[in-house]
């Protein structure tokens, strides 16, 4: 089956109903939902199923609250060159397309991804890489877009050789979805393209439900491991699809048994549009606290936020050390509080 992609393809499976509201956000933000991804939504329960929420148009699409931004990281305002975002001194994000496999609703770049999205011409990625070249602060790049998974074997391979003979770029890293959403990519070919043969690679995998870690999934990620790629989690802390402390631990839990190393639990950025899967700080924190007690240190995420305006991520997790600087007090996993010598 082909993936669905739109409206009418989600009202003919039945996961949406007709509403004239849907049409606003399909024309707000493209779809896209694989037959992996649509065989694990619950019919039966379309409304508060966590898979459905995450990449069904929502009519709450169409409320835009006055603080919601349509560049709410501030890319547009850190990119020097099309494609390139620099906004921290020693690695760059490398945008070749905006087409992804799915498309999540609350994509911090929705106003862009879609089959119509801007990807590079050969010009355009030739100057992306001339400005990678001449800047040797560079140390890393970060392949995103877009799913960078989504280019073809061949053309992902020539993109990684051509960093790969930049002789200051150390590690490449790649964020996608594609494990999860479209496990058959990762080929025999696709792995062949994910071999530098100086710098080291990194894959980033977005996955905000442990149901999305199906039997395909894992055994995608199993290829990638065993190909010797380090895998990290990147989740979203979302209303009604993980703010809970049992969805993230077992989230969590999947992660590390699949062999992925949870990253980063990302704050909701300020999508216009996105409102209804906004998530408060002190609800994160208080998250992040209950994590603590519950979960090795091997299945922590750091909870970040990116400011808004391209100024980059900060962690807001809870602290657990008071602020008296000549008596500390220390919090444990727990909430029991110990004294701790200042000196």
């Amino acid at each position: 089956m082909p993936a669905l992609r739109t409206l009418e393809d989600l009202e003919r499976e039945g996961l949406i109903k007709s509403d004239p509201r849907l049409v606003a956000a399909a024309q707000s933000m493209a779809i896209a939902v694989t037959p992996e991804i649509a065989a694990l939504i619950d019919h039966a329960n379309l409304a508060n199923d966590p898979i459905a929420k995450q990449f069904l148009p929502s009519v709450h699409e169409t409320e835009i609250a006055p603080e919601e931004l349509s560049d709410p990281i501030g890319d547009d305002a850190r990119s020097p060159v099309k494609g390139i975002v620099h906004r921290y001194p020693d690695r760059v994000l490398l945008k070749p397309l905006h087409v992804c496999p799915v498309y999540c609703r609350f994509c911090f770049r929705r106003e862009k991804v879609g089959p119509g999205g801007e990807a590079l011409g050969a010009a355009e990625l030739e100057a992306a890489l001339a400005y990678i070249r001449d800047h040797g602060e560079i140390w890393e790049v970060i392949l995103t877009g877009g799913d960078p998974l989504m280019m073809s074997p061949r053309r992902l391979g020539e993109l990684i050789a051509a960093l790969d003979d930049i002789a200051h770029v150390a590690v490449i890293r790649i964020h996608s979805r594609v494990p999860v959403a479209d496990p058959e990519r990762v080929s025999d070919e696709l792995l062949a393209a994910l071999k530098p043969r100086r710098a080291s690679l990194w894959l980033g995998v977005h996955c905000n439900h442990a149901r999305e870690l199906t039997s395909e999934a894992r055994a995608a990620l199993a290829r990638l491991a065993d190909a010797g790629i380090p895998l990290m989690g990147q989740s979203v802390l979302l209303a009604g699809v993980n703010d809970d402390v049992e969805t993230l631990e077992q989230l969590m839990r999947a992660l590390v048994t699949a062999r992925v190393k949870p990253y980063y639990l990302h704050h909701p950025d300020l999508v216009r549009g996105t409102g209804h899967f906004r998530v408060s700080v002190e609800r994160g924190r208080e998250l992040m606290r209950a994590l603590r007690g519950r979960l090795s240190g091997l299945a922590q995420p750091t909870y970040v936020l990116d400011v808004p305006g391209g100024h980059g991520k900060v962690p807001i997790g809870p602290a657990y050390l008071g602020d008296d600087p000549e008596a500390f007090t220390v919090e444990d996993a727990f909430g029991g509080r110990h004294p701790y010598p200042a000196g």
